[in-house]
């Protein structure tokens, strides 16, 4: 008998060692979502706009939002190959639109130094899309008293 959408979301690895990559990539973007509301001029809108991204303001504040709730998630563990769907999406966006032209101004050396965070999140975030939270995880505890390992 297959697997029903919920079980596929949720069952996770059993490993001890997922919590690394999960408060790794978790604390970080809760933390970068929290600084662009609570430094919009630096970290949100102003820098949006410098970027000459449309609509700064609001773009700031909806990348942030996603930042804090996924990033809390996958610190908690809860939902977490749900919660790395927009992770992924923000750091391929970011990639693209930020760090892809620095190739086409400066070279590929320069590019592949400031982008070296920004590929360590989008791997971590790929990972735990594939591996899910691991034994030390809120999905662990709610849904499953063995995981598969």
């Amino acid at each position: 008998m297959g697997m029903g959408m919920w079980e596929k979301i949720t069952l996770t690895d059993n490993r001890n060692t997922t919590f690394l990559i999960r408060f790794m990539v978790g604390f970080i973007f809760f933390t970068e979502g929290v600084q662009k509301f609570l430094f919009p001029h630096l970290r949100g809108a102003g820098r949006f706009e410098d970027m000459g991204l449309p609509a700064p303001e609001f773009l700031s504040y909806f990348v942030a939002s996603f930042e804090v709730l996924c990033g809390a998630m996958i610190l908690l563990g809860l939902l977490t190959r749900l919660a790395a769907i927009p992770i992924i999406f923000i750091m391929v966006v970011a990639i693209v639109v930020v760090k892809l032209p620095v190739l086409m101004d400066e070279n590929f050396w320069v590019m592949l130094y400031i982008t070296k965070i920004d590929f360590a999140m989008l791997i971590g975030a790929i990972y735990l899309f594939i591996e899910g939270s691991g034994r030390w995880s809120v999905d662990n505890k709610l849904f499953y008293k063995v995981s598969r390992d």
